[in-house]
């Protein structure tokens, strides 16, 4: 199975590329999607809608993981990523690939095993967890990784359940 993790944000979107063999995970490829604080919004989003298509035609993806959006006090901040996250889920919607939501909290305890977890420990345990050599940066690609690691993990419980259950 191959899944897609994504960070999402306006200036930033990070995603990931996981493949799940077995018991490993690989990771693909990872990185941010970047849009330019000087273009105009519809502009941007189209360099989002366009960047999810592009990994989509390097990778016969799955199931897509996706942060839910978290609710600041910064009420412009929260309609921007979420009229970014709704063009993504839009291009992901269009190819019929399943999508799944996650909190940072849901994804913080997946990974690290505690809802805390502070930023650098995630990376850690996604470095770890990976078996890279480095750190994965920036923080948004890390967090899409651990996104995407997050959906692994949940998929790896939900179908050993069900082994139990059958």
């Amino acid at each position: 199975m191959i899944v897609l993790g994504i960070d999402p944000g306006l200036a930033l979107t990070g995603y990931g590329v996981i493949e799940e063999s077995g018991n490993k995970f690989k990771l693909l490829e990872c990185g941010c999607l970047r849009t330019p604080a000087n273009t105009p919004q519809p502009q941007r989003l189209k360099l989002i809608y366009n960047g999810i298509l592009e990994i989509l035609q390097r990778y016969p993806v799955d199931e897509v993981a996706i942060e839910q959006l978290f609710f600041n006090t910064n009420v412009t901040t929260a309609l921007s990523v979420g009229q970014a996250r709704g063009v993504m889920i839009l291009a992901l919607a269009q190819q019929n690939i399943p999508i799944c939501e996650y909190t940072p909290l849901q994804v913080k305890q997946a990974v690290a095993g505690y809802g805390r977890a502070d930023k650098v420990q995630i990376q850690r345990m996604v470095q770890s967890l990976l078996g890279l050599k480095e750190l994965i940066r920036p923080d948004d690609a890390a967090d899409a990784v651990a996104i995407c690691i997050c959906h692994l993990q949940t998929y790896r419980f939900t179908r050993a359940a069900n082994k139990g259950v059958e």
